[in-house]
């Protein structure tokens, strides 16, 4: 199912709107990016949701976060921190260590899931590709793929300056430039501070838990030296200064969560520098890209891990990594029957990790350190061909290879004598995988260019080393492998106005990597026999009018346990997987009202309710959160030159979990309640 947003300007005119092989393409008043590895044809089918500016704009979409339930079937909790940012989709994800959803912004790969809460601001379009995209991208596309895609310097011009203010203290200045100083060559220049003084007190503390700082900065030059040549270079920092991990005492029988109260502080650092260089040349027969990618990350998280004012852990996590990787791409560029795709990627990361915990009672404190290089290579093709009118075929296959290397050192030390470290022990190991991940695919269009689709695709996932670990074969776990079947359609309704995606699927998951979390040492990564996750999406998009566009979103997931016994004593097998809901809706509208005279230029109205649930927290499905829904809306006024923005986030002030967990008694953390806020935008 390719369900794609319109993400319409709610003014543009009515355009002509045709069908190709893959997507529903609307003329847009923006140049949109998509996807390099998608041949011209698009003969291969994937399910993807594509979200431009504009609809990023009206629904006020601020981070990926909240993107949940936007999307079917698609689920990111906001909890904990930024370093917290999994993704569910389809039923596939992993609440640490490792991310099963590839993320890539401008073509440079994010590995660390830590890095994936990322400002949204000055992004030109999102893509959202949903189940196992393992033969395109690689090792941690088991559940689905990410791009985002920046706006370019040569396709829009012009001086952004943006102001807002919120509840909670909220308080955000963004500014950009985009400048085509020839018809070759253009840069652009962005930057923003974000502060939110948070929505939870600290009792014990007396401030608040979750207060959060941010800023970022961002670099594009682009330059077309000769013909069929495009040369992009992207720079990209961003710092974090956050409270975090508002988890207070919950009791499941009245399913009230109480007061954050706990006597440590407990914060997120993070500074992330990503850079890429990408290189393009396209010509009638032939489409080339070459992408080179450096990223940074450093990160350093404080926990009162016992989340109560008793002085009992603390756990203190610092975090380096450095990430070089290169990818080349070749893939036929002409509209023949036979389309293809072949590419190499390359890989070097170090990640710099030391995990502290402090058992403050006893006056011990145990710092392990973690040094672990990790290679990865990988060879991939795809072909399609067109067998019959509008019927065609896709094979692909790819080759992963990884090595990792974990040296790592275990010492104590006494809490009242910091200087003195006895070591406890020491080990250095290996690990090597390989994979084969191929692709099969059967589409055919009508006519009326209604397109119906079958297909088998593999996602795997590589294994690790545990960062914390009570016995020797907890050491490391094991890769994970999932085998995706999916039926879908996608059609065109009325002439265009209204477009229906369908899509059923079924995921076969062997060994999967299940986290578990161990009250004062953190989380534990383990395989699970075999699961599985079967579902349905169903989107619907309609442009009744042209100023009034309307979506609907709906995916439904039942994912469990078919065989996982955690130990002689619990035996998970056929319960339903932790921290993915049963059922995803959303609803969103834009309407604009145009005006010929005065001031006011346009009225765009937006409103979207997004629902979640049900969600088990544990693999023991003793505690859940039931089904909620979330009410947002946004007023616009346009000037001309100046704009004024209205919002509000969760306005019917829906109180529910986004996370809870027992360690050894049950915590939980709230939602955010009703904000409310106001931005003036200054176009030049």
């Amino acid at each position: 199912m390719l369900n794609t947003l319109l993400c319409l300007a709610t003014l543009a005119p009515a355009h002509d709107t045709t069908v190709d092989t893959a997507r529903n393409n609307v003329d847009l008043e923006e140049a949109k990016v998509v996807e390099f590895k998608l041949n011209k044809r698009n003969l291969a089918p994937s399910s993807v949701s594509v979200l431009g500016r504009h609809f990023l704009r009206d629904q006020e979409v601020g981070n990926i976060k909240e993107l949940t339930a936007v999307l079917p079937n698609f689920y990111m909790p906001d909890y904990g921190s930024k370093q917290n940012s999994p993704i569910y989709i389809r039923g596939i994800g992993a609440k640490a260590k490792g991310p099963t959803v590839a993320f890539n912004v401008d073509g440079v790969p994010h590995f660390e899931n830590s890095s994936f809460d990322l400002d949204l601001a000055e992004v030109g379009s999102v893509e959202v590709f949903r189940g196992p995209q393992g033969t395109l991208f690689g090792r941690n596309a088991i559940g689905g793929t990410i791009n985002v895609h920046s706006l370019s310097p040569i396709a829009y011009q012009g001086t952004r300056l943006k102001l807002g203010a919120g509840t909670q203290a909220d308080r955000s200045v963004q500014l950009a430039h985009y400048a085509r100083l020839s018809p070759n060559f253009g840069f652009s220049l962005s930057g923003g501070y974000h502060h939110n003084g948070g929505c939870f007190h600290n009792v014990a503390l007396d401030r608040k838990a979750d207060a959060l700082d941010e800023g970022f900065g961002r670099l594009a030059l682009v330059w077309k030296p000769a013909a069929g040549w495009t040369l992009r270079l992207n720079s990209f920092l961003d710092h974090t200064d956050q409270g975090g991990y508002p988890y207070a005492a919950y009791d499941p029988a009245s399913g009230r969560t109480a007061e954050v109260n706990y006597n440590r502080p407990s914060t997120y650092r993070r500074t992330i520098s990503s850079s890429g260089f990408g290189a393009r040349y396209e010509n009638e027969t032939l489409s080339f890209n070459s992408q080179t990618a450096f990223q940074y990350v450093d990160d350093r998280q404080t926990i009162d891990q016992d989340f109560t004012p008793a002085d009992l852990y603390y756990v203190i996590n610092t975090l380096g990594q450095k990430m070089l990787s290169q990818e080349l791409t070749l893939k036929s560029n002409h509209a023949g029957r036979y389309q293809w795709v072949v590419g190499a990627f390359g890989m070097r990361q170090w990640v710099d990790n030391t995990v502290e915990t402090q058992y403050i009672v006893q006056d011990r404190a145990l710092p392990a350190h973690y040094e672990i290089p990790t290679t990865a290579l990988a060879l991939y093709h795809q072909s399609s061909f067109n067998l019959w009118r509008g019927l065609s075929l896709t094979a692909g296959l790819r080759f992963d290879y990884e090595h990792a290397r974990d040296d790592y050192s275990l010492v104590t030390y006494r809490l009242s004598a910091l200087g003195l470290r006895k070591p406890v022990s020491t080990f250095d190991s290996r690990l090597r995988f390989h994979q084969l991940t191929p692709k099969f695919a059967f589409q055919y269009i009508t006519r009326n260019r209604n397109l119906y689709y079958v297909s088998v695709t593999r996602g795997y996932k590589a294994g690790g080393f545990n960062q914390t670990f009570r016995t020797d074969d907890e050491r490391t776990y094991a890769p994970e492998f999932n085998w995706n079947y999916e039926l879908g359609s996608k059609l065109r309704l009325l002439d265009g106005r209204l477009l229906a995606d369908l899509a059923v699927f079924y995921i076969d998951w062997r060994r999967q990597q299940v986290s578990h979390t161990v009250p004062g040492k953190g989380n534990i990564l383990l395989n699970a026999g075999h699961s599985d996750s079967k579902g349905v999406e169903l989107a619907l998009t309609a442009r009744p009018i042209p100023t009034l566009v309307l979506h609907a979103n709906y995916g439904y997931t039942y994912a469990r346990f078919i065989d996982y016994k955690k130990s002689a004593a619990q035996d998970f097998s056929h319960h339903l997987l932790p921290l993915v809901p049963r059922h995803t809706l959303a609803l969103n509208a834009a309407y604009s009202l145009l005006f010929d005279d005065g001031l006011l230029k346009r009225l765009t109205l937006s409103a979207g309710l997004t629902g979640v649930g049900k969600i088990y927290w544990a693999e023991d499905n003793a505690v859940a959160q039931p089904f909620y829904a979330l009410l947002n809306a946004k007023v616009s006024a346009d000037f001309g030159h100046l704009s004024w923005e209205v919002w509000g986030k969760n306005l019917t002030d829906t109180h529910y979990n986004v996370y809870a967990f027992k360690a050894p008694t049950h915590f939980a953390q709230l939602g955010r309640p009703l904000s409310l806020g106001t931005s003036l935008i200054l176009h030049l």
